[in-house]
């Protein structure tokens, strides 16, 4: 306004036209210059990068070198917040140690391209990136693909040779590691064996339980060695493992050994883990049943206890049958209980438990027919009651207590402290003669035969004979003893003595001491026990009577002779 004021208000010369007219051709061509340059900006626009209105963020390669630039954001992130990912990932990308640049790849995605290396997306190309760098998307991005695998392929290049040097003296100082430990715990097994030695003493006592010794020191000292030496050889065994997996991993070509080395011992620890955790809802429902079951067993017991000491009576059941019926009682509780446990076990489900369990079942079925006829007899003898524990029975040949029945056998003890196993079948197929069931309430009847000629009067045998019963001094006076004649033979009498007794188990000792009062009383009465072998000539002889049983004044009769003349014709 001042320079049009001026050239208005003041006076004009001719040099101020001059001026005047230049300056207004000034100004017509700026106005004219500057449509001129604004057409210009507009065509060039399409060919030429728009970068001078964009502030650009660096990319650097793995050795600090700037790849390339990013100027736009993508989403909340800022174009340097873009950088500094890349970045990152370029790095990630070389810390793989195995880089393949055909492993690298540009794949189209919507509305852009991502750069790509195995699961981690390096970077996204979109329009924008393309319109400020003035090229195709896809060209762009192949671009930067070539520019980062350079760095990359560069980067290892210079790394490698220092990278085996270094992991070289990590591996080294890992084996010396695993040396020193190797050697400092041989050192701590010999200590402990030394300390062990010199305080054995002092550190190790019998173990006791009143009268009973369950370890003596010496076999606590072998214990303590066994345990020592199979927990050194798994420290040994643990710190191999730990050292190979560690010296493996070092190196990139052997880290594949480690990965596997781990999996072999945890892969089966992690199977066990998860299959016990698994199995675990099944294991309470087994142990659910499995106590109900056995309080419920708890209670049968306790009834049938009852029973066998006789405080609780049931009609036409015997005391004797009570824990034999409980043990019958108690395995069919059990197979039962396996019955409703048995669909959770593990495995029940698998063909191969059940061709195992088909597979033991036929040999159990083909091995046990004898066992199983032991274990029928047995069931039977119980119930049939011919004989109880402590009683004295004859088994065909075999005499003695009975010192155990089971479901297989029985055993006998014989007076000659003979322990005999018979099985249950024998003794069902055969003959049993119980010697102390009516023993205790009736008496038990003995009875021993003594042949006499038939020179004696029967009267005066059969007082010796009861006489001889009276002495002994385990037969009963009452029910008196009483003789039986079982035969008259052809050349003696046969005399039964019979006498009651109650102790069964004595039987030897009184047949013995009933023999020997036989031959006192007999020789007493002047009797002479001559049969069944036995002959004697009566002239002339000593009598068969032992000496001390004769009268002072005895002498032994002497031959007889007799002569008959004929009358003479």
């Amino acid at each position: 306004m001042k320079m049009i004021d001026f050239f208005v208000h003041s006076d004009m010369k001719k040099y101020d036209w001059n001026i005047y007219s230049g300056f207004c051709v000034f100004l017509f061509l700026l106005v004219i210059g500057q449509d001129l340059i604004a057409q210009t900006e507009i065509s060039y626009s399409n060919n030429v990068p728009l970068l001078e209105n964009n502030l650009g963020f660096p990319v650097t390669g793995i050795q600090g070198d700037t790849l390339f630039f990013v100027y736009s954001r993508i989403g909340a992130s800022s174009p340097k917040e873009r950088a500094q990912h890349i970045s990152n990932k370029i790095r990630l990308v070389f810390k793989n140690e195995n880089f393949q640049k055909d492993s690298l790849l540009v794949m189209e995605a919507e509305n852009s391209y991502d750069l790509i290396y195995g699961d981690m997306i390096i970077t996204t190309v979109t329009q924008t990136d393309a319109d400020i760098q003035g090229m195709e998307m896809i060209n762009l991005a192949n671009e930067l693909r070539e520019a980062i695998s350079i760095s990359i392929q560069e980067a290892e290049k210079e790394d490698k040779i220092f990278k085996i040097l270094i992991r070289s003296l990590f591996g080294f100082l890992v084996l010396g590691i695993a040396a020193v430990l190797y050697w400092l715990l041989g050192k701590a097994y010999k200590r402990s064996l030394n300390y062990l030695d010199v305080h054995r003493g002092r550190l190790l006592k019998n173990l006791t339980y009143k009268d009973y010794t369950f370890l003596t020191a010496e076999q606590e000292m072998k214990m303590i060695l066994v345990f020592l030496k199979v927990f050194r050889a798994f420290v040994y065994v643990l710190l191999a493992y730990f050292t190979l997996s560690i010296v493996f991993s070092i190196f990139p070509f052997t880290r594949g050994w480690a990965d596997r080395l781990f999996q072999l011992i945890w892969t089966p620890f992690k199977s066990i883990i998860f299959a016990v955790w698994e199995y675990l809802p099944n294991l309470f429902t087994i142990l659910v049943i499995f106590t109900v079951l056995s309080y419920f067993i708890r209670l049968v017991k306790y009834i049938f206890q009852e029973i066998d000491s006789e405080k609780l009576r049931l009609p036409n059941f015997h005391a004797d049958w009570a824990m034999p019926t409980y043990s019958i009682v108690r395995f069919l509780l059990y197979a039962f209980m396996f019955v409703l446990v048995f669909p959770y076990l593990p495995g029940s489900d698998s063909n191969v438990f059940r061709g195992v369990s088909v597979f033991i079942g036929v040999l159990f079925s083909l091995g046990s027919s004898s066992a199983i006829a032991n274990m029928v007899a047995g069931l039977v003898i119980t119930y049939m009651r011919p004989f109880k524990i402590g009683d004295r029975i004859k088994i065909g040949d075999i005499i003695g207590d009975v010192m155990e029945k089971n479901l297989l056998v029985t055993r006998i003890k014989t007076p000659k402290n003979e322990e005999i196993t018979i099985p249950n079948s024998s003794i069902l197929s055969g003959n049993t003669t119980n010697y102390s069931s009516l023993a205790r309430t009736e008496g038990l009847i003995i009875h021993t035969i003594v042949t006499i000629g038939y020179d004696v009067p029967w009267k005066q045998i059969h007082q010796a004979l009861i006489d001889a019963a009276l002495r002994t001094e385990k037969l009963l006076k009452e029910p008196h003893p009483f003789v039986l004649q079982t035969g008259l033979e052809d050349f003696y009498v046969s005399y039964q003595i019979n006498a009651y007794t109650k102790e069964s188990k004595m039987l030897a000792h009184i047949y013995s001491e009933l023999h020997q009062n036989i031959q006192d009383c007999c020789f007493e009465k002047g009797i002479e026990i001559l049969s069944p072998h036995y002959r004697a000539a009566r002239d002339g002889n000593m009598t068969t009577i032992p000496q001390t049983y004769l009268s002072d004044d005895y002498k032994a009769p002497s031959f007889n002779l007799k002569i008959e003349k004929e009358n003479e014709k």
